[in-house]
């Protein structure tokens, strides 16, 4: 009996799923009031909207139909050509909303800066018939464009936002509103994605994976060295010329990194992320005193050698610590795929594994040291490590 049921449910199920792929909602199932017909339109790849038209080669325009889908009422929609650029800046914008009576609204805005408000304004090229509508969820914006210059190839951009007392707020900047840009030939009918304003977004993957080998793996892998490897004589001094490589290394990539942040917050004057440029700047700061402490490191029986240790210990981990903090900070902002987030949580997850281990190991040879009269760690013949103790140190 309980294989006749489970016979009877495979079915059941089979129909159920082929139904849910089915009723996926795709620009070929999307229908419009007043009997509009186009025929083009496509999917466009990301916050779930599609593109309708007609081109009309004899006057050079095209009707277009934009519908955004899956949004409630307290949301914005905009959907834009840029005749001379790329991205935000010169967007030739078509925007809808429920103004402050609740009613769909539609209008145009040229976009001339990152601190935009979408004000209403006219556009480089004509607008004809805009109108817009909101049925079951999707904002739907219907207008001819008479299209500039005889020209039918554009690059477009899309985006949404919250509506706050019946105007625009300010969109997200991360994810899918940052990849909300591609091109469109109404003639051939061609779409392409962008990915988020090419070699801007090439920019923000350098300045993430810099930073996350930089600061996220190679400070804290170098802090490792310096604690862990000095307990083993073999290791001396070796384990030292380790250390200054590993962490000069991971200074100038750092740099690096840091210096790609600040070229994408030049070129980005609307977009603002405080907490994640405060702490790259805290860690700028403090990578730059401990590269002056390598400098100024006095010998190992100096009267200020105590002092300098407490110092360079401070702030080694405590710019370990702020450089895992603002590496999950960036990944949030950067929104990549997940597989990205938890490549680094891996990599953390082992760096911590490994850790413990070689605390414990380390403790157990301290101890081990003591109790049979050998508790002093090697002295380097140069004086490159520095100092002998009872218990384990970091450096």
């Amino acid at each position: 009996m309980e294989n006749f049921f489970k016979l009877l449910l495979l079915p059941c199920l089979l129909t159920i799923s082929l139904f849910a792929s089915s009723s996926a909602q795709t620009c070929g199932s999307n229908t419009f009031t007043s009997n509009r017909v186009y025929t083009t339109c496509t999917d466009l790849p990301v916050l779930n909207s599609f593109l309708h038209w007609t081109y009309h080669q004899t006057n050079g325009t095209v009707d277009i139909a934009y519908l955004h889908a899956g949004i409630d009422t307290s949301t914005w929609v905009a959907w834009s050509l840029n005749v001379d650029g790329s991205g935000m800046i010169g967007a030739q914008s078509l925007v809808a909303l429920h103004n402050a009576s609740g009613v769909p609204h539609a209008y145009t805005s040229a976009v001339t800066s990152y601190q935009t408000a979408l004000a209403e304004s006219e556009l480089s090229f004509q607008v004809q018939r805009l109108a817009a509508e909101y049925v079951s969820n999707n904002m739907i914006i219907f207008a001819t464009l008479v299209l500039p210059s005889g020209r039918t190839s554009f690059n477009q951009v899309w985006q949404d936002g919250p509506v706050s007392g019946g105007s625009p707020g300010r969109h997200a900047t991360t994810g899918a509103n940052l990849q909300s840009v591609g091109t469109v030939d109404f003639a051939t009918g061609q779409t392409s994605s962008t990915g988020g304003g090419g070699s801007q977004q090439r920019k923000r993957n350098v300045h993430g994976v810099l930073n996350a080998v930089s600061w996220g793996t190679l400070m804290p892998l170098g802090a490792m060295i310096a604690r862990y490897l000095k307990v083993f004589k073999s290791a001396d001094p070796a384990w030292f010329y380790l250390h200054v490589a590993c962490q000069s290394s991971a200074y100038i990539v750092g740099v690096a990194g840091w210096g790609t942040g600040l070229k994408l917050g030049s070129d980005s004057p609307g977009v603002q992320h405080t907490t994640h440029r405060n702490i790259g700047i805290t860690l700028f700061c403090l990578g730059t005193l401990q590269m002056f402490a390598l400098l100024l490191r006095p010998n190992k029986d100096h009267k200020f050698r105590l002092y300098w240790n407490i110092y360079h210990w401070t702030v080694g981990y405590l710019t370990i610590i702020l450089s895992i903090v603002n590496i999950f900070e960036g990944l949030d902002i950067l929104d990549p795929a997940k597989n990205w987030k938890r490549a680094y949580i891996s990599i953390i997850v082992f760096l911590g594994f490994n850790a413990a281990m070689l605390e414990a190991y380390t403790w157990y040879l301290v101890i081990k040291r003591k109790k049979t009269g050998s508790d002093k760690y090697p002295h380097a013949q140069n004086g490159s490590n520095g100092h002998s103790t009872r218990s384990p140190q970091g450096v």
